[in-house]
């Protein structure tokens, strides 16, 4: 059992807002959170692909009345989005009776139909978090390079060796591909998203073009659009999006593309143990996502995540903008003596961050320059967590 770094949000949301949504991926934990908040709030909870707890929600006001006392917790809840105007009046009754906080809990693997959903019945009754893989600063017993090998989930992260670990998460991508994708949208064929999804690991890192991609995979560019914004949504796939503040200067302005999690990069590249992963082309790049998806993880609901560059050289791995309007650079090197380059600099000349930070893997932190700091991801990861 590992210690979540969501659950103070997760309980301090639910006492501050009639329903809560908890969205992530199958299989990153939602189902075991939901129930350490709920065994403390004496929940009722409901996994909607029982049959049995189904037909309890056959006429759901009916039920769902004989329960507005206590915390109802709805798994899988993307099953029926019927339920959403039913949960919204019940909502006002209770609210009109004084009971305003703590009284749904909707956990679903976020479908676009869920957000839409949820959005338009909901809006002003809801808050969304998100759960996703582990993160260093919830595996301390864990080092830290078997958690990039593995990834987060906690099935493969717990395996009893690699070959099990691999195992499950060739599993989990076949089941999304076969099982889980054809809920959330138009009937897509496993094999052709199997391709597709395979591409963007080979890009890690790499700025988005979908035009290629639609090329390479046979289909047209809306299709390939379609395709990327569904692993999007589903959160198996992240958009970094470029800085746009107006400089005066020539931004790239395509997002950079990502697996999210490191272990089902590895999964799609059939790379097993850390040696392969070390030869591997794909190693920097599958570092550099590992630290950005740690690091915004810890810092969501605080800063926003962009990266930086120009057509002229200059570059920033990670951009964190705050509300204040201050940012905070990252250079991400995997090296245990890492090295600035030029376009670093020049970025930071652009940009003026308040702070500067050269990730790596190494153990010690030290300083580089008077205001440029070399540190540990899971330093960085608990700096990042005190921030305010």
């Amino acid at each position: 059992m590992f210690d979540r770094f969501l659950y103070t949000q997760l309980s301090d949301a639910i006492a501050h807002s009639p329903a809560v949504a908890l969205l992530g991926p199958r299989q990153v934990g939602k189902t075991t959170l939901a129930m350490q908040v709920g065994e403390r709030d004496h929940a009722l909870y409901l996994d909607l692909e029982s049959e049995q707890d189904r037909a309890k929600l056959s006429q759901p006001e009916l039920y769902l009345t004989d329960h507005l006392d206590k915390l109802v917790i709805l798994d899988e809840v993307h099953r029926a989005p019927g339920l959403f105007p039913v949960l919204r009046g019940l909502i006002d009754r209770n609210r009109r009776e004084g009971r305003r906080f703590g009284q749904y809990l909707l956990l679903g693997s976020a479908s676009p139909d869920l957000l839409k959903q949820s959005g338009e019945t909901l809006a002003g009754r809801i808050t969304y978090l998100e759960l996703t893989p582990l993160q260093v600063l919830e595996t301390p017993s864990v080092a830290a390079d078997e958690l990039w090998v593995r990834g987060g989930f906690p099935e493969s992260l717990l395996a009893a060796d690699a070959t099990h670990s691999l195992r499950w998460r060739q599993n989990f991508i076949r089941t999304y591909l076969e099982r889980d994708i054809p809920q959330f949208g138009p009937r897509l064929a496993a094999e052709t998203l199997r391709r597709f999804w395979g591409m963007l690991a080979h890009l890690q890192g790499g700025l988005l073009n979908v035009a290629q991609l639609a090329r390479n995979l046979g289909v047209d560019a809306k299709t390939a659009a379609n395709y990327l914004d569904l692993l999007v949504d589903l959160m198996l796939v992240r958009r970094l999006p470029p800085w746009h503040a107006n400089l005066g200067k020539r931004l790239v302005k395509s997002p950079k593309v990502y697996v999210r999690d490191s272990g089902v990069l590895h999964a799609l590249l059939n790379i097993q143990h850390k040696e392969n992963l070390l030869e591997h082309p794909v190693v920097g790049r599958s570092w550099e996502g590992f630290v950005i998806e740690n690091l915004l993880a810890v810092a969501a609901n605080k800063a926003q995540g962009y990266f930086y560059q120009t057509s002229g050289g200059a570059e920033i791995d990670l951009l964190l903008a705050w509300p204040d309007g201050s940012v905070w650079a990252i250079e991400i090197k995997r090296s245990l003596a890492p090295k600035i380059e030029r376009g670093f600099y020049a970025a930071c000349a652009d940009l003026m961050p308040t702070k500067k930070f050269v990730v790596y893997p190494g153990a010690e932190r030290y300083r580089l320059a008077n205001d440029i700091e070399v540190i540990p991801l899971e330093g960085l990861a608990q700096e990042l967590a005190g921030a305010a």
